[in-house]
């Protein structure tokens, strides 16, 4: 995201993106037949070369597959595909060495309002690269702003299709420019009386909008982000979620720790004794005993 955002806000937005587009569907992309949303990904992969690429949103389908979305605003299809090309290959790459699979990659591209048609393909002889393209120039973004307006105003809960188009709101056709459409929408977001609600939302709209934001009105926001009790909460459940982790790891040292041990005592002691000295349970050394009698 754009300049600045401290360690734990990074870790916030994820964990608030993550909790909004999980299980949702692409419908209101006008993409139907996607697998539904499994979980948000981390966009940046190890770099192959020197330099370090980073997609604008990634996410595990339900399929298993891994969706690339994308937001463009300019029409250079040709650079864009290319950069596609590099990023799939990074993704491939990644998890080919993690878990000696390939998995199959979906690209999705939304152009804001300034793109009214897009290419879909790149065709270089035998390599093809292809992707789905959304026009947001095909959504009155006012008329969806007053809309979610009305409902927030009035404390009405938002449908997952209206939260998902109010995200994208200041990407859409509309009579004001970007940067004010991206102001109204987040100042409207921050009205929103569910403060989880509220966190996602302005989490969504700062990840779709991150390219053409302006940096300081963004740092305003994520300074504000800060300020807010479900920031702090999710500050505390992240830190004990970590702290789980380290003991798991922890756990998982002293339990290999003791395996090899009990390898040892296998020649000189019944298996009971190797339990009773190790912490590990009968069954547990009685398979150890197996393994190595083979």
């Amino acid at each position: 995201m754009a300049g600045g955002i401290s360690y734990h806000a990074k870790d916030i937005l994820f964990k608030s993106l993550s909790e909004l587009y999980q299980n949702q569907a692409l419908d209101v992309y006008g993409l139907h037949g996607l697998p539904r949303i499994k979980a948000l990904l981390p966009n940046e992969f190890p770099a192959v070369r020197a330099d370090e690429k980073r997609s604008d949103t990634l996410f595990l389908l339900e399929d298993a597959s891994i969706l690339l979305l994308e937001y463009e605003s300019n029409q250079r299809f040709i650079d864009n595909h290319l950069k596609y090309l590099d990023y799939a290959y990074r993704i491939l790459h990644t998890y080919y060495k993690q878990e000696k699979q390939i998995k199959p990659i979906r690209i999705v591209v939304i152009y804001t309002s300034d793109v009214t048609s897009a290419h879909e393909q790149l065709h270089a002889g035998d390599v093809l690269i292809s992707s789905k393209a959304v026009l947001l120039c095909e959504y009155n973004g006012d008329a969806i702003f007053h809309t979610i307006e009305e409902k927030i105003r009035h404390n009405e809960p938002l449908t997952a299709e209206e939260t998902m188009k109010f995200i994208l709101v200041p990407l859409m056709h509309s009579r004001f420019d970007r940067q004010t459409m991206i102001e109204k929408t987040i100042e409207l977001a921050k009205e929103i009386h569910d403060e989880s609600t509220q966190l996602h939302v302005i989490a969504g709209i700062l990840t779709a909008t991150d390219k053409f934001i302006d940096e300081q009105y963004a740092k305003k926001v994520k300074e504000w982000i800060k300020m807010t009790k479900v920031m702090r909460l999710l500050v505390e459940e992240l830190e004990q979620e970590k702290e789980a982790a380290v003991k798991e790891a922890v756990k998982e040292a002293e339990k290999q720790k003791a395996v090899e041990i009990a390898k040892n005592f296998l020649d000189v002691l019944p298996i009971h004794e190797v339990a009773k000295r190790t912490g590990l349970t009968v069954a547990e050394v009685a398979d150890l005993a197996k393994e190595k009698s083979n």
